[in-house]
């Protein structure tokens, strides 16, 4: 595996801690790929703690395996070579974990987490955290794929690698993996609608004015115990999924207020809120707390993560949080 350059300081820094065995230099060196690492690993699972988890491995396999490394690559491809094999070992064994089939609804993907922002890259490479291919749509996409097509289409088209650096990676041929990312592609592009097509183009990051004030009135019609104006921010189409909760999918605002009611959405015991705006998937989210009657505290309850469209909410993945300390969220207010 050859990226056709000379040997950096990295590279050479790398060897020389590995001839070594100085387990200090070797953490200094790779340290610095964690953040991005943790997405690769995140996009090929779908879960945040199951990247943070397959990263560590990442790194133990590359201290194991670290007499293998010449500085014939870069030291990033090295280690994202070892994370993507990390991971594909990782769904190999999980039969949980096997593609999820494109007649089923988001709902039945229960490992689905959120990827807190905070924890992306603080100075990255526009394809490693490209808003378009970390939302939730498309991390929930990407799991229609097989896995090693799944790696095929996270190197190839989200990170950008040539075929033969992707071959190389994955111990296959370059027709393999060029057949392997047709394939792919034509998952994703049924299973995303088309503005969301164009993971490859130029990527935004900030939000929006309209996404920011719809988080915060979102937050305030919870505060205010305000069903109508909740209702208000919602389009008629709406897609809404509360996780891990099976069957909770629903398709329109009409379906999802029903349900919200019958489960008692502003009614005793439901009724007394606070939130906090956060981002998460580079998406807009609230952090939502409840407290229960004759408890002193408001106890983080879920994590609501928006899509916004024209200023209506259109998307709504609410995930539990119920007893869990989550995305560096205070537990309690």
């Amino acid at each position: 595996m050859t990226d056709a350059r000379p040997l950096g300081t990295d590279e050479a820094t790398f060897i020389a801690a590995a001839r070594s065995g100085d387990t200090a230099r070797f953490a200094l060196i790779t340290e610095p790929h964690r953040r991005e690492l943790q997405v690769h690993c995140y996009r090929m699972l779908a879960n945040y703690e199951d990247a943070q988890d397959m990263t560590q491995e990442t790194f133990l396999r590359a201290w194991h395996k670290r007499e293998s490394f010449k500085g014939h690559a870069a030291l990033r491809t090295w280690l994202y070579r070892i994370a993507t094999n990390v991971c594909l070992d990782f769904l190999e064994k999980r039969h949980d974990r096997t593609p999820v089939p494109a007649e089923l609804a988001d709902s039945e993907l229960g490992y689905l987490q959120p990827f807190p922002d905070r924890m992306l890259p603080e100075d990255p490479q526009e394809s490693v955290v490209a808003r378009e291919t970390i939302e939730l749509a498309f991390i929930v996409a990407v799991q229609r794929l097989p896995p090693r097509q799944r790696a095929v289409f996270v190197l190839r088209d989200v990170l950008g690698w040539p075929a033969p650096k992707a071959a190389d990676a994955l111990e296959l041929t370059v027709a393999s993996v060029t057949s392997a990312l047709q394939r792919a592609r034509a998952t994703m592009r049924e299973q995303l609608p088309g503005p969301r097509l164009d993971w490859r183009s130029p990527a935004t990051h900030e939000l929006s004015k309209d996404e920011r004030g719809v988080v915060k009135s979102y937050i305030d019609a919870h505060e205010r115990n305000d069903l109508d104006g909740l209702i208000s921010l919602l389009r008629d189409d709406l897609r809404f999924a509360m996780l891990p909760d099976p069957g909770t999918v629903t398709r329109t605002a009409g379906d999802a207020v029903d349900g919200w009611i019958s489960g008692g959405l502003f009614q005793h015991g439901h009724d007394d809120w606070r939130g906090i705006p956060t981002t998460v998937n580079r998406m807009p989210a609230a952090a939502l707390y409840l407290r229960a009657p004759g408890t002193p505290d408001y106890r983080l309850f879920a994590i609501a993560a928006l899509r916004v469209v024209d200023g209506k909410i259109a998307e709504l993945t609410g995930f539990d949080v119920t007893g869990k300390p989550w995305l560096d969220l205070p537990p309690a207010l």
